[in-house]
């Protein structure tokens, strides 16, 4: 089997979308498939990628890269055309980022002022890249024979129905999936949570749950709430304290000063960007992201991988692939923070990590998670369209 899947941009190091897409490549080559990315721009040597405009230091835009893929399909056949773009000559369309016109609403709520909120959602669709890629969107959705949607999550495929009434008949939900940590340097792992303890001024015998977040995006992802939750659970009686270490490259000078004026400097510690999450996860106890907006969040599906109990809201995709209240907590708005601060109350607590930790194991999420079940999953989808493709 042939397969072409169509993204924007073929760098890795963007993480996310861009991650997934050659964790998929590399696992579908495992099944025998014979996969090849096409991408408008990129800094990859793959045999396995075709860069179509590799001198380009811009975005290319939608049009001009369609077309550049049109002319390529003229030479090179395929069994599926798989695009994570709304192009309507694509067999599958897979949209890593849910919805466009769900993103653009969400990341406008994200915003704590109401007239800042109306601004982003106003200017966010009066912008022109955007608005091409909703227009394109709305148009393969409402064709007939269009491209099967194969959704990340059960929160995209309502965003699908909800925003342009897709019939069940043309959609797919294929859980999002992550390359599991097999091995890890257990000594580099001691080494980084001696040196945390020692940033925090505390020791082992403090016994502190260490929870991790761990996002680009500080504000979408609702760490401005987390950061107050910290300082309601930091009033509280608790079994045991909790810290919170933020990893990634948002505003951290911006957010250390809430901290600070938070009264939880001493209990949050940002460490930037990281180019190894898995270490993070490995030394914490629970993996938090009190999300606005995420159609399935590699992190939290690491972190499930990886054994360690969750806390997320009802806007992350991921939420489908565990039991709340058993494997992890899920709560309804990263703006009820009385709700975020019990959750990570709730696992200041010895037995309940361990409870929702032995749960993780026992029913197996770790294979739920898994990008190989992303891609048999997806493999079905391929032969069910390759019969009826014209």
């Amino acid at each position: 089997m042939r397969v072409a899947i169509i993204t924007e941009r073929a760098n890795i190091a963007l993480g996310g979308a861009e991650r997934s897409i050659f964790e998929l490549t590399a696992t579908m080559a495992l099944f025998g498939v014979d996969v090849k990315i096409l991408a408008a721009t990129g800094t990859t040597h793959s045999r396995k990628v075709r860069v179509l405009f590799p001198d380009s230091q811009k975005r290319i835009s939608f049009k001009v890269f369609g077309d550049a893929l049109l002319e390529h399909l003229k030479e090179n056949k395929y069994d599926i055309i798989h695009s994570t773009l709304p192009f309507d000559f694509a067999d599958i369309y897979q949209p890593r980022g849910g919805s466009y016109t769900e993103a653009a609403i969400r990341n406008a709520a994200s915003y704590k002022n109401n007239c800042v909120r109306f601004f982003k959602l106003l200017t966010s669709f009066m912008n022109s890249k955007r608005t091409t890629l909703v227009r394109a969107e709305k148009n393969i959705c409402k064709k007939e024979n269009g491209p099967i949607v194969a959704c990340l999550s059960e929160y995209v495929k309502k965003q699908f129905q909800n925003h342009y009434s897709v019939p069940d008949s043309r959609i797919r939900v294929i859980p999002n999936g992550i390359k599991l940590i097999r091995n890890y340097d257990k000594s580099r792992v001691d080494k980084m949570r001696s040196q945390i303890l020692s940033q925090f001024n505390i020791k082992e015998a403090d016994e502190p749950v260490f929870f991790l977040f761990a996002a680009n995006n500080f504000r979408l992802k609702g760490l401005l709430s987390l950061i107050h939750a910290m300082a309601i659970v930091k009033e509280k009686l608790t079994k045991r304290p909790a810290y919170l270490i933020v990893a990634g490259r948002g505003q951290i000078n911006k957010y250390r000063r809430i901290a600070a004026n938070a009264g939880v400097k001493d209990r949050v510690l940002f460490m930037g960007q990281t180019g190894n999450v898995q270490n993070l996860l490995m030394l914490s106890d629970v993996a938090v992201l009190p999300t606005y907006y995420d159609p399935a969040s590699r992190f939290i599906l690491e972190a499930l991988g990886a054994g360690k109990p969750v806390i997320t809201t009802k806007f992350n995709g991921a939420s489908d692939l565990f039991v709340a209240d058993k494997h992890g907590k899920v709560f309804d708005s990263p703006d009820n923070i009385e709700a975020l601060a019990e959750a990570v109350r709730y696992f200041c607590s010895t037995e309940n990590i361990n409870a929702a930790a032995k749960a993780i194991v026992d029913d197996d999420i770790k294979s739920k998670v898994s990008i190989k079940a992303h891609c048999e999953k997806l493999l079905k989808v391929y032969q069910e369209i390759i019969p009826n493709r014209k």
